[in-house]
Order: C-alpha cells, then sequence, then structure tokens
C-alpha cells in the first residue's frame, strides 16, 4: 500500500485536472507548429494558427462525435441505474461468498457489459462492487474490499476493444473525419475481427482468474457497509401521471427498439454489422433505457444522476478537436507520420502506436478526444508503410484502454459510488494493467 500512496502522490504533483491538461496541450501543440511548421500563406503565422485552432473547435462531424459519445456514457449510465440492473446485480452477489469468487465473477461480467458499452459496464460494475460490499457487510463476510472495487474498474480494459469503442464505431459511420483517407470501415474488420475477439477471449478468461488469485491470496476483512435504499412513495396527481405511466414509456421505448430490430434485422438485404454505429448504439440504449426504467420519470431521474459525468466530454472535447484543427493544418501530422515511418516498419507500428496511446492517455484520459488527436498521424503513417488500418486502429485502442488502469480519470464514477479510494484499488489494477502488457502485444504479434 505505501507503492500505491506514493503513486497517487506522483500523479496528484505531476498531473493536474483532465481540463487543464487540456489547455496544457493546446498550448504545447501551438509552440511546436509555431517553430516545427512553415506557414502556408503569407500573413502573421500566430494568428493563422489560432485560426486553424478555431476552425478545429466548432468542427461540425467533430462536435457530432463529441455530443455522440456524451450520450453513449449518459444513456449507458442511466441504463445501469434501472432497477432490472440492479435486481439482477443483487441476485448476482448470493454467489459472491467470499473475496476470490466475488472478484472472480465481478470482473468476467463487468468485461461482458462493457464490450457492449462503456457507459454501462462502468456503473455495472460500480454497482456490483457496492453491492457485494453491502451483501458481505450484513452477512458478515471477510471482504478485501479494495480488490473488489478494481474489479467493478476491470471493464475499462476491454470497453475500445467493444463495440461501443470510440475509434471502432466512429470509423465505421457514414462521414466520419477521416473517411477521404481510409473510406468506411465495418466493425467486422475491427471489433469482431478475429484478432480481437480471440484478445478479448483471452481477457475474459485471464482477469477473472488473475482477480481470483489476488483474492485467494488477500481475503480482506469484516466491513461496515450501510446499503443506500431510496424512498419509493411518491404522490402523484394530474398530468404528472403521464410521466409516471408504465403503459407509455413501455410503448415508446418498445416502439424505440421495434424500428431499431426492423432496421438491423428486417430492412436490409443483407445481415451486417454495418448498421452498428454511434446513432445506432444511443438508439438501442435510449430505448432500452425508457423501457428498463418503466417510466418517463424513473428515466428523468436516471438521465439527472448520469449527466455530470459527462461534463469533461463536454467541455474537453472541443479543446482536442482545436489541437487537431492546427496539426491538421499546419502539417504537423505530417511529420509526426513521417517520424513514426522512420522508426517503425509492417511489423513493429502496430507495437509504436499500442505505446504511444498509452502514454497519451494519461494525458488526454478519453478514447474519442485521443482518436481525435492521434488518429490522423496513426493513418497517415500505417498507409506511407502499408500497413492494415483496421489493425492500426485496434492497437491504439489497446493502447488507450491498458493505461486507464493507470489513469483514475474514469475511477471517479466508481469511487464516488464505493465510497474507496483510488491508492486503495491502484495496486490491483496495476496489476491488470501488467496482464494486459502481455495480452495486449501477444495478441499485435500473433495476427
Amino acid at each position: 500500500m505505501s507503492f500505491a500512496n506514493r503513486f497517487e502522490r506522483l500523479f496528484k504533483s505531476v498531473l493536474p485536472t483532465p481540463f487543464t491538461i487540456a489547455v496544457l496541450l493546446t498550448l504545447l501543440t501551438f509552440i511546436l507548429a509555431l517553430f516545427i511548421t512553415e506557414p502556408k500563406t503569407e500573413g502573421n503565422y500566430v494568428l493563422q494558427l489560432l485560426q486553424f485552432w478555431e476552425q478545429g473547435i466548432w468542427h461540425s462531424p467533430l462536435l457530432v462525435f463529441a455530443m455522440q459519445m456524451m450520450l453513449m456514457l449518459v444513456i449507458g449510465h442511466t441504463l445501469a441505474l434501472s432497477k432490472p440492473i440492479s435486481n439482477l446485480i443483487s441476485k448476482g452477489t448470493k454467489y459472491c461468498t467470499n473475496t476470490a469468487n466475488a472478484a472472480a465473477i465481478i470482473t468476467f461480467f463487468t468485461l461482458i457489459v462493457a464490450f457492449f458499452n462503456w457507459g454501462l459496464g462502468l456503473i455495472f460494475g460500480a454497482i456490483f462492487a457496492r453491492k457485494v460490499g453491502e451483501h458481505a457487510s450484513e452477512k458478515g463476510i471477510r471482504l478485501n474490499y479494495p480488490l473488489i472495487g478494481a474489479a467493478g474498474y476491470s471493464g475499462l480494459m476491454i470497453w475500445h476493444g467493444g463495440i461501443s469503442g470510440s475509434a471502432p464505431i466512429k470509423i465505421a459511420e457514414e462521414g466520419h473525419f477521416l473517411v477521404d483517407k481510409i473510406g468506411v470501415i465495418s466493425q467486422a474488420e475491427t471489433v469482431f475481427s478475429i484478432m480481437n475477439i480471440s484478445i478479448s477471449i483471452v481477457l475474459l478468461i485471464v482477469l477473472p482468474l488473475l482477480m481470483y488469485y489476488l483474492g485467494k491470496r488477500n481475503t480482506g476483512t469484516i466491513l461496515q457497509l450501510k446499503s443506500n435504499k431510496e424512498k419509493k412513495n411518491i404522490e402523484v396527481s394530474g398530468a404528472e401521471k403521464i410521466d409516471h405511466s408504465k403503459i407509455i414509456a413501455w410503448f415508446f421505448g418498445g416502439l424505440i427498439l421495434s424500428y431499431a430490430f426492423y432496421k438491423a434485422f428486417i430492412l436490409p438485404e443483407t445481415i451486417s454489422l454495418k448498421v452498428i454505429n454511434p446513432n445506432y448504439i444511443n438508439f438501442v440504449l435510449l430505448g432500452l433505457a425508457i423501457v428498463m426504467h418503466k417510466s418517463f420519470f424513473n428515466f428523468l431521474k436516471g438521465v439527472d444522476s448520469a449527466i455530470s459525468g459527462s461534463s469533461g466530454i463536454l467541455i474537453q472535447f472541443p479543446l482536442y478537436f482545436g489541437i487537431m484543427g492546427i496539426m491538421n493544418q499546419s502539417g504537423m501530422v505530417q511529420i509526426m507520420s513521417d517520424f513514426f515511418v522512420d522508426i517503425s516498419n509492417e511489423t513493429t507500428f502496430p507495437i509504436f502506436t499500442f505505446i504511444s496511446a498509452g502514454i497519451v492517455n494519461v494525458f488526454v484520459p478519453s478514447g474519442g478526444g485521443q482518436w481525435a488527436v492521434q488518429g490522423p498521424i496513426i493513418v497517415d503513417a500505417a498507409t506511407q508503410l502499408a500497413v492494415n488500418i483496421p489493425k492500426s486502429v485496434m492497437a491504439l485502442a489497446y493502447g488507450d484502454q491498458l493505461t486507464n488502469m493507470l489513469q483514475p480519470f474514469w475511477a471517479l464514477p466508481l469511487l464516488g459510488i464505493t465510497g474507496l479510494k483510488a491508492k486503495e484499488i491502484l495496486p490491483y489494477t496495476l496489476i491488470l494493467l501488467l496482464a494486459g502488457v502481455v495480452i495486449f502485444i501477444g495478441g499485435l504479434l500473433v495476427f
């Protein structure tokens, strides 16, 4: 634990808030562009760079991307707060009879849920960990609660290689910001490629077993956690009955889900994964969330609880888009891609991409923001080296999701729900990170 304390202090002393980091990265990009690139037209170059920055901030396709990512987090979070999901988690807690079993079960199911949606997986794991803690406290079961919290956070190890991963779903969408360079790439070539499915299966096997082993060696203590139970009796009258109506909520949510099914399985001549894009995922999540909350009142209450978690996306993404605007229009993307070409070959390029993505994620703790900044560089370099583009995209995804175990930004909702501190879960998330390094690099080399 002393190592974790030192590590947490290092993070706090070196890294300011993510918004401040985004501002500092903006200034660094501006200064680098000023000194290593040359103006393409006459005039004050500082003003030209400011113009590139402003154009990047308000680039319409990227702003759409930011809204899609916000909705994916908020609606996924809202869905995780619904009563059916909560009841499902409660049923699972009865099998969590000790630390080892609990850690393995939470890790396995959190990984599966996060593969389908990162926002849902993040909150699912947090609620699962909390309920297991409450169950252990009630039954007098010894539990290593920090290890259980780390298990609830493990979904961030698989999310970017999953269906809702920012980079894979964005390049599967018509008109994405790199469509002129790489076209539209279906998730059949990224998320559902043999490489990614194989790596995901290895994660589903190895990580729960690893957490089981750690649970056997660290049984924990008796907890004193109080259950967070809400008051349910609410009096409604008049038009408020519409807000609380199950029939209307089920009808509207069912209508959304029915059309989503029609669009995926009946409308197209051939069923394919091309239908999976950010809009389709959010559409399905919206229908599921409304149906599972059973009323608009409960749904909106869940949204109110979830919305604060998206503030980072709302305010930071435009700054990352501004960075991309400077890099693209000043020529920095070409300079950086040429650097990657000089130090890489077809075999090593995915590994360098993986490592660089892991480093960038420490400073840019958002897969979508990272793709906006790093995507153009990777695509240009991969094109010059004739490296498979989908594999390069997944290498970025693996590096991004790996260092989530190091960067506690996305752990904030989990820490709030469980009552744990970052320094308590870090020793165990770092072990997950080390296992991930072996699994991801091994997968990139084998395939």
